[in-house]
C-alpha cells in the first residue's frame, strides 16, 4: 500500500527506482572491555582500518581528478583525509582504549560524539554540518573495523535506478556510487549545504533529506518516487500514480534539455536589459563548470576552504596560487572574491581563539573577526592583490554593518598595498572593493558604503535569517523561515534602488538568486546581476529570456508595498503567469 513522507527538497527533479538501505554502522556498535594483552592488538586492529580508509579515500581522490563530474567531491574527500589524521579524532581513540581497555569501535564513536558535541557550539550552518564530515569518517572506519561491505548492486534489468537510502551519504560514498546508475538520494539527516544536497546539485540528481526515520520506515528492493522539487517520497506507488510521475519526469527531462540550448545565449530580457548572470564558487576549479553553462563571471568565490580543517593558516603563496587559478579558469571574466567569512570555532584553532560566546552568529564572525587578527587578514589581502595583476579580481568584504569596518579594511588594503610595493611586486593598484549587505542595519544605512565602496552583494541567506530571527537550520522554527516577507522584500528592494541611483553595482548571491521563482521580482525590483550555483544558471536564464521588465516594475513597486505576507505570495506567483 502507498505511503508518502515529507522532508527538505535540496536537489530537483523526479526520480523512480528501487531502495537500496546504506547500513548505518553507528548503530550497531557494542561496548567490551578487552584484557590487558589484547590491547596492542585492538591498537593495531584501529591502525589497520585508518590505513584501509585512507587507501580507500585516496584512491576515490584520484579517480575525482579524472572526472569532472566529481570535482566538488573530492574536495569533501581532501577533508575526510584530514580528519582521518587529526589526533582529536585517531590518537584520542587510542588514548581511549588504553585508558578504559574498550574495543575500537567504541572508543571512535566516544570520541566522535565529543567532537560532534564541539560542532554544535558553533552558529555558522555550513560550518556546524562539517560535523557529518566528522561523522561519516567514522562511520567508514566502523564499518571496516565491523566487515561490513559498502558496495552498491549492479543495476537491474527491471529497474529504472537505484534510490540509495541512508542515516546521511559522505562524498567518498557519492563518489563511490560513479559505476552505478543512482536516480537519486534520501536521508535521515541533512540540510541545504549537507554533502548530499551539494553533490545531488552539482550532478543534476534529485534528493530529499530530514525524513528523520526513513531507514526504519523502507525496505530493499521497494519502489520508490522522490519528487525533489515538492520534497515528498511516495514508497510503493500504484500504477495510477507511477504513470503520474513517470509523465511528470519525461516533461522535467525535455525542459532540461532545452535549457542546454540556451548556454550561448545572452541574458537579455524582451525589452532589451542586458543581465549578468554570475556564478558561486567554493574552490579554484568550480570556475570550470561556471564556464561551461556561459556565467558572465564569478559573483562569489568563497575562501574558506582554504582555511578550515587544518593545524596551520594557509600562508600567501598558496592563497595566491589558488586566487590566481580561479582567474585563470575564468579566463579573463571578472571574480569576486570574498575574504574569509567564518567565526572563532575550532577549525580556525591554528590562530589560538576558542569559541565561548553563547550566539557566535551575533559575534566574532566574517569581518570582525578578520579585523581582529591583522596578521591573518594582511596576509589574505596580499595573497589577493597579488592575483589581481593576472584578472579583473575584485575584493569583497562580509558582514559589514559599521562605517569604522569598511575604515579598517581600507586601511589594510593600503596597508598590504604598500607592502607589495616595498617587495615590488605587482598586483592591480585600481582593484575594486565591495561589501556584504547581509544584516539590516547595513541594508538601513546604506550612505556610507557608496561614500565608500565600489560595488555591493546582498547575502540573502543570512539578510533572512537577521531580519527574522530564524535560523533555517533550526527545525522548531524553519517554518518561519520565509524570504517573501515583507520586510525582507523591503530591504533587498531599497539596497537595489540606492545602488541604482548612486550608480553602484549591486548584485544579488544568496540562494534567492538562483531560485527562478524570484527572477521576475528581482528584475522589477531592478537587479541586473545574479549570482548563484553553475548548475542553477540556465534555469534563471530561462526567465530572464521571457521577462518584461517594463511591464514588471509596476507590479513589483506594488509589491513592494503590502505589508501581509499571504498578499505578497500570491502576488508573485502572478508574476510567472
Amino acid at each position: 500500500m502507498p505511503f508518502t513522507l515529507h522532508g527538505l527538497a535540496v536537489s530537483q527533479g523526479i526520480a523512480i527506482g528501487h531502495v537500496h538501505l546504506v547500513s548505518h554502522a553507528l548503530l550497531e556498535v557494542n561496548h567490551y572491555q578487552l584484557a590487558p594483552r589484547h590491547l596492542e592488538a585492538e591498537m593495531a586492529r584501529l591502525d589497520d582500518a585508518v590505513a584501509e580508509v585512507r587507501g580507500e579515500l585516496q584512491e576515490l581522490r584520484s579517480a575525482s581528478e579524472h572526472n569532472p563530474a566529481y570535482n566538488e567531491v573530492g574536495a569533501f574527500v581532501d577533508v575526510h583525509l584530514m580528519f582521518l589524521d587529526d589526533p582529536m579524532l585517531t590518537d584520542a581513540a587510542r588514548t581511549l582504549i588504553d585508558a578504559r581497555r574498550c574495543n575500537a569501535e567504541w572508543a571512535l564513536v566516544q570520541q566522535m560524539e565529543l567532537l560532534v558535541e564541539q560542532f554544535d557550539q558553533i552558529e555558522d550552518a555550513y560550518l556546524r554540518e562539517r560535523k557529518a564530515d566528522v561523522i561519516q569518517v567514522v562511520e567508514r572506519l566502523v564499518k571496516v573495523l565491523l566487515g561490513q561491505p559498502g558496495h552498491l548492486p549492479r543495476k537491474r534489468k527491471d529497474s529504472p535506478g537505484t534510490i540509495v537510502v541512508a542515516h546521511d551519504l559522505s562524498p567518498a560514498d557519492t563518489l563511490g556510487f560513479r559505476d552505478h546508475d543512482i536516480a537519486g538520494f534520501v536521508t535521515d539527516v541533512g540540510g541545504p549545504t549537507s554533502h548530499t544536497a551539494i553533490v545531488a546539485r552539482s550532478q543534476g540528481i534529485p534528493a530529499v533529506v530530514a525524513l528523520h526515520n526513513v531507514r526504519q520506515l523502507v525496505h530493499d528492493n521497494e519502489l520508490m518516487i522522490i519528487d525533489g522539487t515538492r520534497g515528498v517520497v511516495i514508497i510503493d506507488p500504484d500504477e495510477r500514480i507511477l504513470e503520474e510521475y513517470r509523465l511528470r519526469k519525461t516533461e522535467l527531462e525535455l525542459e532540461r534539455s532545452k535549457l542546454h540550448r540556451l548556454t550561448s545565449a545572452r541574458a537579455t530580457t524582451l525589452d532589451g536589459e542586458e543581465v549578468s548572470l554570475l556564478a558561486n564558487i567554493e574552490l579554484p576549479r568550480d570556475g570550470v563548470q561556471a564556464r561551461k553553462v556561459h556565467a558572465d563571471g564569478v559573483g562569489l568565490f568563497r575562501t574558506e576552504f582554504l582555511f578550515l580543517n587544518r593545524h596551520a593558516l594557509p600562508d600567501e603563496d598558496e592563497q595566491f596560487e589558488a586566487y590566481r587559478a580561479a582567474l585563470k579558469h575564468m579566463g579573463g571574466a571578472p571574480v569576486t572574491i570574498r575574504t574569509l567569512d567564518v567565526g572563532a570555532d575550532k577549525a580556525l584553532e591554528a590562530v589560538g581563539k576558542r569559541s565561548t560566546e553563547a550566539n557566535p552568529a551575533l559575534g566574532l564572525r566574517a569581518i570582525r573577526y578578520s579585523l581582529t587578527e591583522p596578521k591573518m587578514f594582511r596576509t589574505q589581502l596580499r595573497a589577493l592583490l597579488r592575483a589581481s595583476h593576472y584578472g579583473p579580481l575584485k575584493i569583497l568584504l562580509p558582514m559589514l554593518a559599521h562605517a569604522h569596518e569598511m575604515d579598517q579594511s581600507l586601511a589594510m588594503i593600503a596597508q598590504a598595498k604598500e607592502q607589495l610595493r616595498e617587495r615590488k611586486q605587482k598586483f592591480d593598484p585600481k582593484v575594486e572593493v565591495g561589501g556584504m549587505i547581509e544584516v539590516p542595519a547595513a541594508a538601513l544605512s546604506l550612505g556610507m558604503f557608496v561614500r565608500r565602496l565600489q560595488f555591493l552583494s546582498i547575502g540573502t541567506n543570512d539578510l533572512i535569517q537577521y531580519t527574522l530571527a530564524i535560523d533555517r537550520t533550526d527545525e522548531a522554527v524553519a517554518h518561519l523561515y520565509d524570504p517573501l516577507h515583507p520586510a525582507v522584500l523591503k530591504l533587498i528592494g531599497g539596497t537595489i534602488q540606492v545602488g541604482a541611483r548612486y550608480g553602484l553595482p549591486v548584485s544579488v548571491c544568496g540562494e534567492m538568486a538562483g531560485d527562478p521563482a524570484f527572477t521576475r521580482l528581482f528584475l522589477g525590483m531592478g537587479l541586473r546581476r545574479f549570482s548563484m550555483q553553475p548548475t542553477q544558471l540556465l534555469g534563471v536564464k530561462q526567465e530572464v529570456l521571457r521577462a518584461d521588465v517594463g511591464d514588471l516594475a509596476p507590479k513589483v513597486q506594488r509589491i513592494l508595498k503590502m505589508d501581509e505576507q499571504e498578499r505578497v505570495h500570491e502576488a508573485v506567483e502572478r508574476l510567472g503567469v
